[in-house]
């Protein structure tokens, strides 16, 4: 916690609000103990008191309720200016349209469902948050840096400032009517636990997690992580294939350039009821009217088929791979089953992003 940090201006209200309501309990009771008055006449003096207005009684008061009246006009004046400073930091720095915001967002997340909620707006979150937002996906953003939140705020991501590793916290951005948690904290530990947290609060999400030691990898897969992402490790891949594959290396570097930037490799579940199942490969006739290539066929079972013949026919329980253009996706999806058929995107990674 930073100790320099200016208090908030409704803290400042809040404070001298309720010195300035001590007070005028304080002097109340002073008055009617001290100078005979009775309550409203009490009440009536600390009024004119503290507002300055004055009052001709003035000279008839006994010493004692001078003094009184001294300290409550000094104290009572004082704890008003600090709460009249605090209005006004509150008009200055945009604090009620801030208020306002985070109203409007509250409700904007209340009413989200099937969304990603990513945990950390760091690199990664921002590469991350920046190719979802692009494929039109809801985002929510979990981060206590309040330059980041800032930062997001104004690329009009929902975002909410808190400890992602708090269930209160989880629990305020849906997670259990999210699809997706990203843990992309910069602390290993923090992701494990953040991970052990998410699982316990809704068993059926996806959780994808960063990790920079190998070691971790276990750890979060054991907390309850599906996939798990070690950007040094696929940095270092890539790297590799740009030595002994260049070539290879080129190809996904063309594909990650802004004139392929909605060329996205999509896993479409032949679920039950799916007009795919029971059809032949070359019967959705792919390529030509959609200019979809059929990258590979996943099995009940898990094992992959790359490169399906035309006369592979699907069946239920399947996941198809399919590599195309966002645009001849959807037209693909629309014509063969709803958004509910896809499993999920395995859309290009970003320069960078990893």
């Amino acid at each position: 916690m930073n100790l320099q940090k200016p208090k908030s201006p409704l803290t400042r209200i809040a404070r001298g609000g309720m010195l300035l309501l001590a007070v005028f309990v304080a002097a109340v009771i002073g008055y009617r103990v001290f100078g005979d008055y009775g309550w409203l006449e009490s009440v009536w003096m600390v009024v004119v008191t503290i507002s300055t207005v004055g009052y001709s009684e003035s000279s008839t008061l006994s010493p004692g309720l001078q003094v009184l009246t001294i300290i409550v006009i000094l104290v009572g004046m004082s704890a008003a200016a600090y709460t009249f400073g605090g209005l006004i930091q509150l008009l200055l720095e945009g604090e009620i349209d801030r208020l306002i915001g985070l109203r409007r967002m509250t409700a904007e997340i209340a009413n989200m469902k099937d969304h990603v909620i990513i945990c950390g707006y760091g690199r990664m979150g921002q590469c991350l948050a920046s190719e979802l937002k692009s494929q039109d996906r809801q985002i929510v953003i979990i981060e206590n840096d309040p330059d980041r939140l800032r930062e997001a705020s104004t690329l009009d991501l929902a975002c909410l400032t808190g400890d992602a590793t708090e269930e209160a916290t989880l629990q305020s951005v849906g997670i259990d009517r999210a699809k997706t948690l990203v843990a992309a904290l910069s602390d290993d530990a923090k992701n494990v636990f953040l991970t052990l947290t998410a699982r316990n609060l809704n068993e059926h999400i996806q959780i994808v997690a960063r990790a920079d030691q190998v070691s971790t990898e276990k750890k979060l897969r054991q907390a309850g992580a599906n996939r798990v992402v070690m950007p040094t490790v696929v940095g270092s891949r890539q790297m590799a294939r740009v030595i002994t594959r260049p070539t290879t290396a080129d190809l996904i570097e063309l594909l990650s350039q802004q004139e392929f930037a909605d060329l996205e490799l999509e896993e479409v579940l032949i679920g039950s009821g799916s007009q795919l199942e029971g059809m032949s490969v070359g019967s959705t006739y792919a390529h030509r009217d959609h200019d979809l290539l059929f990258v590979a066929i996943q099995s009940v079972e898990g094992t992959l088929r790359f490169n399906p013949s035309a006369g592979q026919v699907f069946q239920k329980g399947e996941v198809l791979i399919l590599m195309g253009h966002r645009s001849d996706i959807r037209a693909f999806r629309s014509k063969f089953g709803d958004s509910d058929t896809v499993a999920k995107s395995k859309g290009r990674s970003p320069d960078g992003c990893s």
